[in-house]
């Protein structure tokens, strides 16, 4: 049985769906079973091709990131994200990044530790870190030293199974290692996995090593800032993995111990783009509706797609995107309800 130590996965991360009215102090209110303060909001205009964009409340709500570009962070003066709320967000202006009027948007939202830093010392560069150690995530801001195998704390005990890391003041890329043995893609682009003779960001307990001797302004420039975002997996609460493509529309089944609230999935075996299903746009199988993580496409619906199910992913489609014959793909799940709570509790079906 997959029994898990979040009964209720709302309490850490939500999914909300809503449309915008082009007004300040519009607030938005989630609509799970538990309260949540967010700390990383990433959003999408999915009515409307347009950026990502994140804010996170390490950097502040006027600092902002666009995921889909390698553009350094912004300074907001239009009041996209007023204010991170006991429950939800608050947004203004009237622009596509989380507010236009009359636009569909989407949020995908993550619990930190409300927006409380501390300083951590545990790797050789000073980090300033909010962490959820329950469930396996942590906001890390650092600033480079220059040095290739120099590490930097992240505040989640062990090792860290998926790292995002951004440099906040260059243009450079979204570096995105999810095991510490040369291996990396991009959250900005399509290209395949990468293997590098120097490892990109790799594990040890407790932090990042920042082992970038060929490009070091990715992750470790000298006096560079950066933030990364951490992410260790959860037992029915979050999974990050990767599985076989079979080239049939009767596809690869994907274990998680959790009926999925969030599905992002990219091929590594060659280029795809890195494609976002969730249960808000589909609330029922199968799951058709996605957005592009890589790109500024407003929402897509196909005729085929997925199966979110009691207790994994089922894909029911070809394509180089989702199911190559004995392509590699990488995926990051986040629960709506484990397949067995802490109680005994089972998920349901769609």
């Amino acid at each position: 049985m997959a029994y898990t130590t979040i009964d209720d996965p709302t309490a850490h991360f939500q999914v909300k769906k809503y449309t915008g009215n082009g007004n300040s102090n519009h607030a938005i209110t989630f609509d799970g079973n538990s309260n949540m303060q967010p700390d990383l909001l990433w959003n999408k205009v999915s009515s409307e091709a347009d950026s990502h964009a994140m804010f996170d409340s390490s950097r502040g709500n006027t600092k902002i990131l666009y995921p889909n570009v390698t553009l350094v962070e912004g300074t907001d003066g239009n009041g996209n994200i007023e204010s991170f709320d006991s429950n939800g967000f608050t947004v203004g202006g009237n622009q596509q990044y989380a507010n236009h009027d009359g636009a569909t948007q989407m949020t995908w939202a993550w619990k930190a530790n409300g927006g409380t830093t501390s300083s951590n010392s545990d790797g050789d560069i000073t980090s300033t870190v909010q962490a959820n150690t329950t469930a396996g995530f942590s906001i890390v801001l650092y600033t480079g030293n220059g040095n290739d195998g120099d590490t930097v704390g992240h505040g989640l005990s062990g090792n860290w199974d998926f790292v995002i890391i951004k440099n906040r003041g260059q243009t450079d890329y979204w570096t995105i290692s999810t095991t510490g043995t040369n291996q990396h893609f991009m959250l900005h682009d399509n290209s395949q996995q990468a293997n590098h003779s120097t490892a990109y960001p790799s594990k040890a307990s407790g932090v990042i090593g920042l082992n970038n001797s060929g490009d070091l302004g990715m992750v470790n420039g000298n006096g560079e800032t950066y933030v990364a975002y951490v992410f260790k997996s959860i037992k029915g609460y979050s999974r990050f993995g990767n599985y076989k493509g079979n080239g049939d529309a009767n596809g690869s089944f994907i274990y998680l111990g959790f009926r999925p609230a969030f599905f992002l999935l990219k091929r590594v075996s060659g280029s795809g783009n890195l494609l976002i299903y969730d249960n808000k746009r589909d609330t029922f199988n199968e799951a058709l509706s996605y957005l592009v993580a890589n790109d500024t496409d407003a929402n897509s619906t196909a005729t085929d797609g997925i199966d979110f199910l009691s207790n994994g992913v089922k894909i029911k489609r070809t394509g180089n995107s989702w199911n190559e014959a004995n392509g590699d793909y990488f995926y990051w799940a986040m629960a709506e309800h484990p397949f067995v709570t802490s109680k005994g509790t089972p998920a349901q079906a769609r």
